[in-house]
């Protein structure tokens, strides 16, 4: 069973683009991935809307977004992204750190975020992490949001969530994806996902990150 997992691995190859005004950056990206036998580099672009449209032209599995960018920016990117229900995961990859540029990256819908100066192996894992579904973030990153008031998002309505959905929550909190989380429930992917989406719209939350934070800061984690 090992065997036979570890050669789905690598036969899944994650297909990803690389959005960066810098074409230095996105050279060095692609010369590190090209070497990674489950990622290929599929498309650059070098604005938040040249992003938009190559994600939506080449349909990738991962974009690896800046956030300041001439232009349209890295998080109205994600946000036109969202609205066009792209599925494509996006992991932010900035030098910039401060609250304001890191909490509307992450509540635009980024499943990720990491610095510039990330060591290559771990950038490759990053990736693999938020193409399997789990929110990835630096813990500097995850204090920020945390130290956010969200004026009472989803405030009071933890009481809404069956005993089930707060296992699925819990498991959220702890950076599962949905097959993971249907394999520790015993459940089917599909049931998970109907948790997920249950969960979601009873605290008025908008994706996964939100719904781990939101679970964080409510004593939800496991």
């Amino acid at each position: 069973m090992a065997d036979t997992e570890r050669e789905e691995r690598h036969t899944q190859v994650i297909r990803v683009l690389l959005v960066d005004d810098h074409q230095v950056v996105r050279r060095g990206l692609r010369t590190f991935l090209e070497v990674q036998d489950d990622i290929e580099v599929v498309g650059e672009a070098g604005d938040g809307a040249e992003g938009v449209a190559r994600a939506e032209e080449l349909q990738p599995d991962v974009v690896l977004m800046d956030v300041k960018m001439p232009g349209m920016d890295g998080v109205e990117a994600l946000r036109r992204l969202r609205e066009l229900a792209n599925p494509a995961r996006v992991l932010v990859v900035t030098s910039f750190t401060e609250q304001r540029t890191v909490v509307p990256a992450l509540r635009a819908g980024a499943g990720g975020y990491v610095y510039k100066d990330v060591d290559p192996e771990a950038l490759a894992r990053a990736i693999r992490s938020v193409h399997a579904g789990h929110v990835l973030l630096q813990p500097e990153v995850a204090g920020a949001l945390l130290s956010q008031d969200e004026h009472g998002q989803g405030q009071g309505r933890g009481g809404s969530l069956t005993e089930r959905e707060r296992e699925v929550l819990g498991l959220i909190a702890d950076g599962r994806s949905n097959r993971e989380i249907a394999r520790a429930l015993v459940l089917s992917e599909k049931t998970v996902k109907t948790h997920v989406s249950n969960i979601l719209m009873k605290l008025d939350l908008a994706d996964r990150t939100q719904a781990a934070l939101w679970a964080v800061r409510h004593g939800m984690a496991r």
